[in-house]
C-alpha cells in the first residue's frame, strides 16, 4: 500500500524557506540600483518625490523641483572640498558610518544637547535616494544599512559626486548646479572658493538659509579654515 507524505510536518519548513527568501530579496534589493548609480545619476530620488508632493498639495507651480546633475569636471574643485569641510571632514576615514562622530553626538545628547551631527555623506546619499526625511530609529537603521552597501559597491569619489548632485541646495533646487544658478546666477564650475564655502555652509538647512544670510556668514569662517587643508585620509597618530 502506498502512503502519501504528510504535508503538515513539511509546512513549517516551507514557510521558513519562503520567509528567508523574502528577507534575502529585500536585503539585496538595493544592489542592482547602486551598481547602476556607479555610472548613472539617479533621475529622481525619494526626497525629490516628497518635495514634489508637498508642492502639488500646496498648489505651487511647477510642482516638480529643479534638478540639474553635472559631471565631476563641471563642478568647482573648491565646492567638493567645501562640502567635505562642512558636512563630513572624516569622509575618507569611515566606511559609511562614522563611529567617532556618533560617539561625540551621543555624549552631547547625554549632556542635554540635541542628537545631531553624526550622519555621514554616505548616509545622506542613502537617505536622499531611497528613504524619506525623518528622525525615527527605524529609518536611521535602514539608512545605515544602505550606506554600507554604497561604500561596498561605489568609490568614495563617486559617492561624493552623487551627494553633490542630489543634495537640496535651495528651496526645491537639487544638485549643486541648480543651487549655484539659483543663488549666484552662475554654474557650479564657476563658483569661487568663498562662494563654494557659503554654498556648503547652508547644507544643514538649505530651504531656510541662504549663502549670503547671517547663518552662512557665521559658519563660512570655519568651513574656509578647514578648506586650507586636504580632507584627511589617514587617522592622526595618537
Amino acid at each position: 500500500m502506498r502512503f502519501l507524505p504528510r504535508r503538515g510536518k513539511a509546512q513549517p519548513r516551507g514557510w521558513f524557506v519562503r520567509v528567508l527568501r523574502a528577507l534575502l530579496l529585500v536585503a539585496f534589493a538595493p544592489v542592482p540600483f547602486i551598481l547602476l548609480f556607479a555610472v548613472v545619476n539617479p533621475p529622481v530620488t525619494m526626497v525629490m518625490l516628497q518635495r514634489a508632493g508637498q508642492r502639488f498639495l500646496a498648489g505651487d507651480k511647477p510642482a516638480w523641483p529643479v534638478h540639474t546633475p553635472v559631471s565631476r569636471s563641471a563642478m568647482s574643485p573648491s565646492l567638493r572640498r567645501a562640502v567635505l569641510a562642512s558636512e563630513d571632514d572624516r569622509f575618507y576615514l569611515h566606511n559609511g558610518i562614522d563611529f567617532v562622530e556618533l560617539d561625540k553626538a551621543l555624549k552631547r545628547r547625554k549632556r542635554g544637547g540635541k542628537l545631531r551631527g553624526a550622519s555621514t555623506l554616505t548616509q545622506q546619499v542613502a537617505k536622499n535616494i531611497f528613504l524619506w526625511n525623518g528622525r525615527s530609529f527605524v529609518r536611521k537603521g535602514i539608512e545605515a544599512y544602505l550606506a554600507l552597501w554604497l561604500e561596498l559597491l561605489l568609490t568614495k569619489e563617486r559617492i561624493l559626486d552623487l551627494y553633490i548632485n542630489l543634495a537640496e541646495w535651495g528651496p526645491y533646487h537639487f544638485g549643486a548646479e541648480a543651487g549655484a544658478r539659483y543663488h549666484y546666477r552662475k554654474s557650479a564650475a564657476s563658483l569661487t572658493r568663498e562662494e563654494s564655502a557659503r554654498m556648503a555652509a547652508i547644507l544643514p538647512a538649505p530651504r531656510r538659509w541662504t549663502p549670503r544670510g547671517s547663518v552662512a556668514s557665521r559658519r563660512v569662517g570655519a568651513v574656509l579654515q578647514r578648506m586650507q587643508y586636504a580632507a584627511p585620509k589617514t587617522e592622526e597618530p595618537k
